[in-house]
């Protein structure tokens, strides 16, 4: 059984970095689209960025050029690096991984389908 666990959120003034991990076990997610979601209460999951298994990454246009994401998979883990935070990014912030970016894309946020985490809180005061 897979089990996803992120870390590394926390409270930022605007402008501010963090970096989130979110560490895999049970079995290796090499082969697997992972990403990167968030959702804010009262509004939509969005799906921030995510990396395949070939290395190809792609981003939401909102945090293009300040959001990084990148994988590791001799330790099992997925890393997202968030540069000159905005307001507009605090969010609950889950990570997730399917066989395909495009299935993963579609999934909701702790679907039995796929592999999700349970969060971790990011808040940009302003």
């Amino acid at each position: 059984q897979v089990r996803l666990v992120e870390s590394g959120g926390g409270s930022v003034e605007a402008g501010g970095s963090l970096r989130l991990s979110c560490a895999a076990s049970g079995y290796g997610l090499s082969s697997y689209c992972m990403g990167w979601f968030r959702q804010a209460p009262g509004k939509e999951r969005e799906g921030v960025a995510s990396i395949d298994s070939d290395g190809s990454t792609s981003y939401a246009d909102s945090v293009k050029g300040r959001f990084a994401i990148s994988r590791d998979n001799a330790k099992n883990a997925l890393y997202l690096q968030m540069n000159n935070l905005k307001p507009e990014d605090t969010a609950m912030y889950y990570c997730g991984a399917d066989l395909f970016c495009g299935v993963l894309a579609g999934r909701a946020i702790g679907s039995h389908r796929g592999y999700w985490g349970p969060g971790t809180q990011v808040t940009v005061s302003s």
